[in-house]
């Protein structure tokens, strides 16, 4: 880990204006993917700009347009919110799945989403359910924001503020998780809106995704038996020493029928 300068920001509009400031400063949520990558020199900001102390950036709040979940919220405290379990339970069910307690203490879901680690889980919440993730300068859809591996939609001083998931008629996620680090080697949101049915895989490309074929079939037939046969292309998904793309493929379909399948529970 290479020298870097140390600070707090008191604000949003601080944290914003010192990141804009120049240099190569980042931000600083519950670090748990970024201070591993600082040690292995991955990463060499000249500053880093630490959100934890902005109460604004805290808390969840449910409305008619859905949940609003700060950027600071951790993951215990959105697995732990009664009225949330109540009103969105998919979101509590993603969140007590991510890594383990030390993780999901320290762990943010504004820095989850803005890190966009190809196998992490609120990455597929937020394309699953249609969220809206809020910075301090706009407002961009899920469907805009992920772009690729560690890739989002942010510019230079955005800082993600909140992250709006509308409320889904039922919804449910299923991931096969890597044993030693939790994350998804294959992850499916399904989420069931008057609107239709959003399908959203992670860990099994280079980012977060959508799948129109499964879509359409729930459309037509919200039961796990609706996406039997329906095949899933190994070209373009991860390859690797934790599973071939073949199995991935596999593990598509598999996941998203107990997606929804806990989604009918």
């Amino acid at each position: 880990m290479r020298e870097f300068n140390y600070y707090r920001a008191g604000s949003v509009r601080d944290a914003a204006k010192r990141l804009a400031a120049g240099g190569n400063a980042m931000l600083l949520a519950g670090g748990m993917t970024l201070l591993p990558a600082l040690k292995m020199r991955f990463n060499q900001p000249s500053e880093l700009i630490d959100l934890a102390g902005i109460n604004e950036l805290k808390g969840i709040k449910l409305s008619r347009k859905g949940a609003h979940i700060g950027a600071a919220t951790t993951h215990v405290e959105v697995a732990g919110n009664v009225e949330l379990r109540a009103a969105v339970p998919v979101l509590s069910q993603v969140a007590e799945s991510i890594g383990d307690p030390q993780v999901r203490n320290r762990g943010t879901l504004g820095g989850s989403v803005a890190n966009n680690d190809p196998a992490a889980d609120y990455p597929a919440a937020a394309l699953g359910l249609g969220a809206t993730i809020i910075t301090n300068k706009r407002k961009i859809s899920a469907d805009n924001f992920f772009v690729g591996m560690f890739e989002t939609a942010l510019n230079a001083g955005e800082v993600v503020t909140e992250v709006l998931f509308p409320l889904p008629q039922r919804a449910g996620y299923a991931k096969f998780p890597n044993p030693a680090t939790r994350y998804a080697l294959v992850g499916v949101c399904v989420a069931q809106f008057k609107s239709g049915v959003r399908v959203a895989v992670t860990g099994a490309g280079s980012s977060v995704h959508r799948l129109e074929d499964f879509e359409e079939a729930l459309e037509r037939d919200f039961s796990p038996g609706a996406l039997e046969g329906i095949p899933v292309s190994a070209a373009n998904l991860n390859d690797d020493m934790h599973a071939s793309a073949e199995y991935r493929a596999q593990l598509v379909g598999v996941m998203a029928r107990r997606a929804v399948a806990m989604a009918l529970d």
